[in-house]
């Protein structure tokens, strides 16, 4: 009989050794032919892990939005010349553009309860939508390390109001590290925090979500008022006159709006990850008006809060964190922990739903006979957290994050694609379990829908300029690429739907365009009708058809 101590020695030492030892069993529910491998976290959601509501998407976006990046957006625009209005307007109306590929990829995953990484094999073919995962894989790794970082600051605040002490703790860390050892020790701590809560199944986070969305948003709520009343109003912000005028005010408006929507490019990619957990297919639908409210909340409890800040402390200081560290005494140093707990609360829910679910399901599906979500999340946050040296991308200079902004560029053009794809050129009508068979209909040629392609560089490459203006703004190019660079999100995504629909109008591919839908829920309720599915199956049948003739 093994003590516990020697059971978990053995356990590691076979994990460390053997390949074989970290597969995981294929489930009997699965899709998948003999020989392609897949497990439950890329198959259809079953009906008791349906769990999520309306209720749960307010949460969801509460969770999502309310991070301390979201609150810092207007400073980038009022820094630039413009005013707390045009800061509001491009919030506002970036928001009412994300919601729309928000609205319409969302009902996907809400219909046909599939991940992102199966939905995307309907529109690029069951291999070339392996590279569209890497892009949204890549992106979302990025930003759990900034995520991650920034939490690290709001667990270091937490400590220090309680031990002021600990901001003096001696640095035995070299400058070109990046960091000192306060912030190693606080990145550690917030890590390790946050390292159980990743590993939560995601249809489990709805009580998470809405947790985070009171806390935060009192958080917010007590931060503007509080300083508004310190500082007996709230400030001359109100006053600001614009430094930039005619058309290239107007342009830069545009801009903002269009970095305000490409900051959720990615959910608006991925987010079938997360509807697919819907009880009902209506409940996504309240995406449209609950993204542009939350977004306007936190956005003027940011401007109130940081125009009361200067009255206070003579300068605009638009990160919270930073603006807590100001207050002292034993209330100011008791407000001041609760504002850093809030926020590290609230950067674990924004990691959880913008960064390390949708990583986990792109890792199960890239590596579906090793990874499941739990796994997936893990190495998701030790890659983010620890191999990619988030304290380095915090102190890049901005060349690195405009380039990672610049990633939407990438995604509007998926975006595009996967939603007319799924309304305009099959009508809702999906084959679901063909999706999962690698010579099924989404085969294509060869695994690659070229309709996909054409129309992914028609909506990428004419932004690519652009992008290397906004890297490096030597580099001299015509007012009218870098004006197409401003409206990037609108064009890749507005482009993407009009070629792929107009390619598919020309050049229809006949097998996939289907009667009606063929459910993934049979898997379920029909189990033993699976045993004669046919492996290349080129043609679908009805529902009820692969029910009474038992040809699935």
């Amino acid at each position: 009989m093994f003590t516990l101590r020697e059971r978990l020695v053995r356990n590691v030492k076979t994990k460390a050794t053997s390949r074989s030892a970290w597969v995981i069993p294929k489930e009997e529910s699965s899709f998948a032919p003999p020989g392609e491998w897949t497990n439950k976290d890329s198959d259809v959601t079953p009906p008791e892990r349906r769990t999520w509501t309306s209720f749960t998407i307010l949460g969801f976006w509460f969770s999502d939005t309310l991070s301390m990046q979201r609150w810092e957006a207007p400073a980038s625009i009022i820094v630039n010349g413009l005013t707390y209005k045009e800061a509001i307007i491009c919030s506002l109306f970036g928001m009412l553009v994300i919601a729309v590929p928000m609205v319409f990829n969302g009902a996907i995953g809400s219909n046909l309860h599939i991940p992102y990484p199966i939905a995307a094999r309907s529109s690029f073919g069951y291999h070339f939508a392996k590279f569209v995962v890497v892009v949204r894989l890549i992106t979302a790794l990025f930003w759990h390390a900034i995520q991650t970082f920034s939490g690290a600051l709001a667990v270091g605040l937490c400590i220090a109001s309680i031990w002021p002490s600990y901001n003096n703790i001696p640095n035995h860390i070299p400058e070109s590290i990046g960091l000192t050892t306060q912030q190693m020790v606080s990145h550690l701590i917030y890590w390790l925090i946050q390292l159980p809560v990743l590993c939560v199944p995601p249809h489990k986070l709805r009580y998470f979500f809405l947790f985070k969305a009171v806390v935060v948003s009192a958080c917010a709520i007590g931060m503007a008022a509080g300083l508004c009343h310190l500082a007996s109003g709230s400030g001359d912000i109100w006053n600001q006159q614009p430094k930039v005028h005619g058309s290239a005010r107007r342009w830069l408006i545009l801009s903002y709006m269009m970095s305000s929507a490409g900051g959720w490019a990615t959910m608006a990619t991925n987010i079938p990850d997360f509807t697919r957990y819907m009880r009902s297919p209506k409940g996504q639908y309240w995406q449209v008006v609950f993204i542009p409210v939350i977004t306007i909340f936190l956005c003027m409890m940011s401007i109130l809060a940081t125009s009361a800040g200067k009255v206070l402390y003579g300068s605009y200081i638009w990160d919270p964190t930073q603006l807590a560290s100001k207050w002292t005494g034993s209330k100011g140093r008791t407000a001041a922990f609760f504002v850093g707990l809030s926020w590290a609360i609230g950067q674990i829910g924004t990691n959880l739903s913008a960064n390390v679910i949708p990583a986990a399901n792109d890792w199960t599906s890239l590596f579906p006979k090793y990874l499941n979500i739990r796994r997936g999340a893990i190495i998701t946050t030790i890659i983010g957290g620890w191999v990619m040296q988030p304290w380095k991308i915090e102190n890049s200079a901005n060349q690195l994050l405009t380039f990672m902004s610049g990633l939407s560029t990438f995604l509007a053009p998926i975006a595009g694609i996967i939603a007319c794809d799924y309304w305009l050129v099959k009508r809702r009508k999906i084959d679901v379990p063909a999706l999962y068979r690698p010579r099924g209909i989404y085969r294509y040629a060869h695994g690659i829908n070229w309709r996909s392609i054409v129309t992914f560089l028609v909506g990428l490459v004419p932004n690519l300029p652009g992008l290397a203006h906004a890297i490096t703004p030597s580099l001299k190019l015509s007012a009218n690429i870098i004006h197409l660079y401003q409206i990037n999100y609108f064009y890749g995504f507005g482009s993407a739907i009009i070629v792929y629909f107009v390619l598919n109008l020309i050049f229809p591919h006949k097998p996939t365009l289907l009667e009606e839908t063929v459910s993934g829920d049979i898997i379920y309720s029909h189990a033993e009708s699976l045993q004669g599915y046919e492996e290349g199956k080129t043609e679908s049948v009805s529902e009820e058809a692969i029910i009474d003739e038992k040809q699935f």
